[in-house]
């Protein structure tokens, strides 16, 4: 295989800027490091001093593609500091509002990002020649998504109707009929996506995750739950910090996250699948199983199929909420500032989200620290990297650069979130 640098400078399908060394010595993976460059955003330090009214408005714009687990996550750990619950009619109006984002995020990397690397393809462009029929179904189903979010948050991207105790205006049952007639085309289109991309060709590789996701009683997790893993852990979110860890590695300006053993750990699609599939519906575990997949997934590179599987339950979960929808009494619950530290997880497209809040008595936030479901995978990124490329190194440079690609992309990095992406250079010296 000889002495080979492999170089990109610029990671197509992802959004955000970095770069990724891998060192083979003597046919064998020495090292592997995502280095990531960008600059810090400094939103937690943005959100000091600001009011709890100005909270949903300012995290929202952390990510323009998942807006809404950045709201939710925020408003749950306000109230959780202010002792209140948001039950009733408005917390299933939050969990529609996610099921929005859920559809328009996974769909946009199903259709767009991802698909290609399956196919031969340089992008969504290109594929669309070949796949017409596929991309316009996608957009159609990612526009779904975006109905949903612009019905119930006031615009697609970054929304402007979420607040704590709820929203500043609740729709009307007669609002949600037509969004019900087109979900039900969605549906249709959310089920043949999944079929599409279950006859993709995966590479052959699993590795023995540490998943970690939230867990609820009675429902595929959204906005609530206990935070669990594969491994026995079962906590709520208060208790993060008392099993996981953010350290700063040399080669990134964005911190990792581990376990307190030190340990990498998975969030995300293969995570909350393979701890919650007794919560989808029947109907959606039949699918997952039609589409090849058992009730766990180690595959990373079948997580495209997981994120078609986690679609069609979210537009069915929205028809749900819409069929059962009783208009509620007012649009958000009263709320009175006071002292106090909350916690939330939910889980975002990508994984779990976790936000620590520290409220002044007046109603201003003291302190804010925000973990994205990106920075927990970074370090599993790593050891994918690790494990799987030494199986690839009789390619050449140039399908060799292409698996190494594929691999960070099966995580779908919400990269303005965390980390941002990517020049690759291999080292065979």
């Amino acid at each position: 295989m000889g002495n080979r640098t492999i170089k990109v400078d610029y990671l197509a399908r992802v959004e955000g800027e970095g770069a990724f060394k891998v060192v083979v010595r003597d046919g064998k993976v020495q090292e592997a490091e995502l280095r990531i460059f960008e600059p810090p955003r400094f939103f937690e330090a943005f959100l000091r001093g600001r009011s709890i009214d100005e909270l949903s408005d300012i995290v929202a714009r952390i990510c323009g593609i998942c807006p809404v687990a950045y709201q939710m996550s925020a408003v749950h750990a306000v109230e959780n500091a202010l002792g209140i619950t948001v039950d009733g009619p408005l917390r299933e109006l939050r969990r529609l509002l996610y099921c929005g984002e859920w559809i328009e995020s996974h769909v946009l990397h199903v259709t767009m990002l991802h698909a290609p690397d399956f196919l031969g393809y340089q992008g969504g462009i290109d594929m669309a020649r070949d796949h017409g029929e596929a991309v316009r179904r996608g957009l159609a189903l990612k526009k779904a998504g975006n109905d949903i979010l612009t019905l119930l948050g006031g615009r697609e991207i970054h929304p402007i109707n979420v607040r704590v105790g709820g929203f500043y205006r609740a729709p009307r049952r007669r609002e949600l009929a037509p969004l019900a007639e087109t979900l039900k085309r969605a549906r249709d289109q959310a089920l043949e996506t999944l079929r599409w991309v279950a006859g993709f060709d995966f590479p052959d590789r699993e590795r023995d995750y540490t998943f970690v996701s939230l867990r609820h009683p009675d429902e595929y997790p959204f906005n609530e739950g206990h935070i669990v893993s594969n491994r026995g852990l079962d906590i709520a979110a208060a208790d993060y910090d008392d099993h996981f860890g953010e350290i700063h590695v040399a080669h990134s300006t964005a911190l990792q996250s581990r376990m307190t053993d030190g340990g990498a750990y998975l969030v995300g699609p293969l995570a909350r699948y393979s701890l919650n599939f007794d919560k989808l519906s029947p109907a959606v575990q039949q699918a997952a199983r039609e589409a090849g997949l058992g009730e766990v997934c180690r595959n990373p590179y079948q997580s495209i199929v997981v994120r078609a599987v986690e679609a069609l339950h979210a537009v069915e979960e929205a028809l749900r909420i819409i069929a059962d929808y009783q208009e509620p009494e007012r649009p958000a619950m009263a709320i009175e500032p006071a002292a106090g530290v909350g916690f939330a997880a939910t889980e975002a497209p990508r994984g779990m989200l976790w936000h620590r809040y520290v409220l002044n008595g007046d109603g201003t936030i003291a302190e804010a620290r925000i973990v994205p479901p990106t920075s927990q995978n970074q370090a599993c990124i790593e050891e994918d990297l690790t494990s799987f490329i030494g199986g690839f190194l009789d390619l050449p440079d140039e399908a060799l650069q292409h698996r190494c690609e594929q691999t960070v992309r099966n995580y779908d990095p919400c990269i303005s979130c965390a980390t941002h992406f990517l020049r690759l250079d291999v080292d065979r010296g």
